[in-house]
């Protein structure tokens, strides 16, 4: 089997051997990685240690619930490649410190590397070989009138629980599968937060200037083009629809009418659409960033909020989302990109 670059990098990432070592036993080892890591372990070239200068990125969710759907962990554990993550010990590592969280219930990572535990996470990363380390996890609790459910997703990179508050321990039981469905959406979709009553004021109207001047710049290369222009929102989230702001644009919206000649009498036929694609135009931040306001996968016809809504009106009850945990490996994480063909170079010369 031909030993190409990237797969040197590859075992160079995992092992932080030198290049020219990886290469060798890479040739060695027919190009098998397993075969080629165990090479340089053998040979004391391999290095365990930690670096605090590297950088893990890469990595695995885990995830455990309960099988009555009382309780659901979800964890994220970073590792510095991918290659590792692939590692059977690092899998197991994984699968063990979503046991521990769920049962332990520790207050913290810090809490959770200070118990006995903690020794025997350091041991599996000692024998694996790589920066690794806890980044964040989260356990929700439900009693018998809340529903819980998670997912996570086939490449073990993406894990969300959820619950809803229902008014009975029937509607709880029936709509597992739903929030299923919903935790599936989160997955896909990577909201940030539960509602629009969530975000920071100050946030908003920063979200809200730097919107308008991306379109502001995309409407100056489409009128160069002599395209249609897109529209530019006054607002990008419902926490700005005061009373006020809807006043005005349903007064704007009759101003409209009467200048298009169209009769009085059917004006409360056009104006409460038109009020509907006013607030759909100015709540962009909230359909993007808020699960409850975003729409639906599985139905673009509703809300997250009103599909819950609508799948309990089925069940003869009612229920409401009220928390979510969504874990996305490397999510937020700054990686360090190498230059390969400038190292190769500087081995070289």
């Amino acid at each position: 089997m031909a030993v190409t670059a990237a797969m040197v990098k590859e075992l160079r990432q995992a092992t932080d051997a030198p290049m020219m070592d990886c290469k060798k036993v890479l040739v060695e080892a027919d190009g098998d990685m397993v075969k080629a890591t165990e090479l340089l372990k053998e040979r004391g070239i391999a290095k365990a240690a930690k670096k605090a200068d590297r950088v893990a990125a890469e990595g695995l969710a885990g995830f455990k619930i309960a099988d009555d759907f009382s309780k659901a962990t979800v964890v994220e554990i970073n590792s510095e490649t991918d290659f590792v993550a692939q590692n059977e010990g690092f899998q197991n590592l994984v699968k063990a410190t979503a046991e521990e969280i769920y049962n332990a219930q520790p207050a913290d990572v810090d809490a959770l590397m200070a118990s006995d535990f903690g020794a025997t996470f350091t041991a599996a990363v000692t024998k694996i070989g790589e920066k690794i380390e806890v980044r964040r996890f989260g356990t929700l609790i439900a009693d018998a009138t809340t529903a819980l459910n998670g997912y996570i997703h086939s490449n073990n990179r993406i894990a969300v629980v959820i619950t809803a508050k229902c008014d009975s321990e029937k509607t709880a039981q029936g709509m597992r599968d739903t929030l299923k469905q919903v935790a599936m959406h989160a997955s896909a979709m990577k909201p940030t937060t539960l509602s629009y009553k969530d975000f920071d004021a100050e946030y908003v109207e920063t979200e809200t200037r730097g919107r308008i001047e991306v379109i502001k710049k995309d409407n100056e290369e489409l009128a160069r083009l002599k395209k249609p222009l897109k529209n530019v929102p006054l607002y990008i989230s419902m926490s700005q629809l005061t009373a006020e702001v809807m006043a005005e644009a349903e007064e704007n919206i009759k101003a409209e009418l009467k200048a298009q000649n169209k009769p009085e009498k059917i004006w409360d036929k056009i104006v409460p659409g038109q009020l509907a694609r006013f607030i759909d135009d100015n709540t962009t931040l909230d359909k993007e960033q808020a699960l409850l306001d975003q729409t639906y996968v599985l139905n673009d016809k509703l809300t997250v909020a009103q599909a819950v809504t609508e799948a309990a009106k089925t069940l003869g009850g009612t229920a409401e989302i009220t928390e979510f945990i969504r874990l996305e490996v490397g999510e937020g994480i700054e990686k360090k990109v190498d230059d390969f063909a400038a190292e190769v170079a500087a081995q070289m010369g």
